[in-house]
């Protein structure tokens, strides 16, 4: 029988794949004269047949950034106070400057409420009185 077919049967039999199957290239008549899976298992036994260690997944990159870890590296993220402290805060300020858009929506310029309410959304205006000193100095009043 073919090299090529005993290591499929050995492969299978070590349940393997056929790139792990090792032939001993000193046997390989003995490996070449197996007809039956029977004969396989045995020059298994016999070593002229065998299968390459499984590979487990490396633990060199978890080492590294265990190292870095205790060095006090690859944390989350500064966070200050409660998770949903941020998001209050982020509201009333749009709130805020929401309405005092609104409240000036008449005495603006055409165009310029929506351009300016994209901007208030976008964060671009930390106060109200940084936004009413935006609309004074772009002129964006009638």
């Amino acid at each position: 029988m073919s090299i090529r077919t005993v290591r499929r049967m050995a492969a299978s039999i070590l349940k393997r794949g056929e790139s792990a199957i090792k032939i001993n290239p000193d046997r390989l008549a003995d490996a070449s004269s197996a007809l039956t899976r029977d004969d396989v298992r045995s020059l298994i036994l016999q070593g002229v047949i065998s299968a390459e260690p499984k590979r487990g997944t490396s633990r060199a990159r978890g080492r590294l950034n265990d190292a870095l870890r205790r060095k006090g590296r690859r944390k989350e993220g500064s966070r200050k106070g409660h998770k949903s402290v941020g998001k209050t805060k982020w509201t009333a300020h749009i709130r805020a400057q929401r309405e005092y858009l609104r409240s000036v929506k008449n005495s603006l310029k055409e165009g310029a409420y929506r351009d300016v309410y994209l901007k208030i959304k976008g964060g671009m205006f930390k106060s109200r009185v940084q936004l009413s000193n935006y609309i004074k100095d772009n002129n964006l009043m009638k």
